[in-house]
């Protein structure tokens, strides 16, 4: 295993320094400030949002800035295929002999993927119960990471990685505007509208890349992971999801399109959800109309739904850039006597989606007679940057 760990590791042999246009202050920030925290870090979020690369700006902030000795500093992607037949305990113990470190010296464990090995949570209870050692680890499923047992229930934080949002995107796309050049930034932002934030697309432009990152999704997390025999099935759903986004979904119009039982509508629809290809939110109401109320749905990617229904019903896709800004405070959208609107908040914000339109005359009615802390009507992307949500 040595050569594998050298090859995981650079920094062991040589200096590492993450590009400075790939960097994510913000997120590095919060996963930063968990480093003396005894509790293990959990990173999750869609495949490539950039959690290997935070995973490698952490190791090279550990040796350069904590001073933590480089030995001590252990990155392994827990999918690699030499690894299948070795338990965390296992791997760690052939890491510590590698560089004769005793078990009273700390070591900073960064594991990618970790849901490839079984029993993940029993294997990062005993590591830690033993002490000595930090744990930062990541995963691209949701269902793989719910602590079912309650193995490190009190012992974990989770931190979410979300595609880049605009400031990001500007950066990864070395954009740099002057106050001269302000009136490029609406140009700039319907690009963005269109790419996206899958960070590796915004840096290539590459298109077939795009391609093959959905399809590696829907087979990897959901078709292969979950034995399911209709492939095309999995591929004309997602597309059916694609073209809802920003509206409510119909699990028994879905099952009639497909071909399938309103159950498996519902069961296949929390396997997207579960590998972050799509976020929902329940309608505004008691308990029974939360519950039985159609879902909305969001697109985790604005680049990765235009991908599948082109860019267009920009209305659609400006919602979707507002649901998440505001993810965070837990959305549900209003629906009265046949009248919607977009979004209220747990704090009781009342927020209006509007790119380039107006509110009709029965949403404006609904919208100015209900009670809210707070009502906005975000009309376009002046509106949208200088919001504080």
């Amino acid at each position: 295993m040595k050569t594998l760990f050298y090859q995981y590791n650079p920094w062991w042999d040589s200096g590492y320094t993450p590009p400075e246009q790939i960097s994510r202050p913000l997120l590095e920030i919060q996963l930063f400030q968990w480093i003396d925290n005894p509790a293990v870090i959990l990173l999750t979020g869609l495949r490539r949002t950039g959690k290997t690369t935070l995973l490698k700006c952490l190791a090279d902030h550990l040796i350069n800035t904590k001073d933590i000795k480089k030995e001590k500093v252990f990155y392994l992607s827990m999918d690699d295929y030499q690894l299948q037949s070795y338990s965390i305990i296992d791997i760690i113990d052939e890491y510590r002999k590698l560089h004769r470190l005793a078990y009273e010296e700390k070591i900073y464990l960064l594991l990618d993927e970790i849901t490839y090995k079984e029993n993940f949570r029993l294997q990062f209870k005993n590591l830690y119960d033993k002490g000595n050692c930090k744990i930062f680890a990541s995963s691209s499923s949701a269902s793989a990471l719910r602590d079912q047992k309650g193995s490190l229930t009190g012992r974990e934080r989770i931190l979410e990685v979300h595609p880049l949002d605009f400031n990001e995107y500007l950066r990864f796309s070395n954009i740099q505007l002057k106050k001269a050049d302000e009136g490029l930034l609406e140009a700039h932002f319907e690009d963005y509208m269109q790419m996206g934030g899958m960070p590796e697309y915004v840096l290539t432009k590459d298109r077939t890349y795009l391609t093959e990152l959905v399809n590696d999704i829907l087979y990897k997390d959901i078709i292969a992971f979950h034995k399911i025999k209709s492939p095309e099935m999995i591929r004309d759903y997602f597309a059916l999801l694609m073209e809802r986004v920003g509206k409510q979904i119909s699990l028994n119009k879905i099952a009639h399109i497909l071909g399938i039982s309103p159950d498996s509508a519902k069961r296949y629809l929390s396997l997207f959800v579960d590998c972050y290809l799509i976020y929902l939110i329940p309608r505004q109401g008691k308990l029974n109309e939360m519950l039985l109320s159609p879902k909305k749905v969001y697109a985790v990617d604005l680049g990765i739904r235009n991908l599948i229904t082109g860019f267009r019903d920009k209305g659609a896709v400006f919602e979707n850039l507002v649901f998440h800004t505001i993810r965070s405070q837990s959305p549900r959208y209003i629906y009265q006597n046949g009248i919607e609107l977009d979004f209220i908040t747990e704090e009781g914000v009342l927020i209006e989606s509007k790119y380039g339109r107006i509110l009709n005359e029965k949403q404006e009615a609904l919208f100015k007679s209900l009670k809210a802390k707070e009502k906005k009507i975000i009309s376009g992307y002046r509106d949208f940057l200088s919001s504080a949500f």
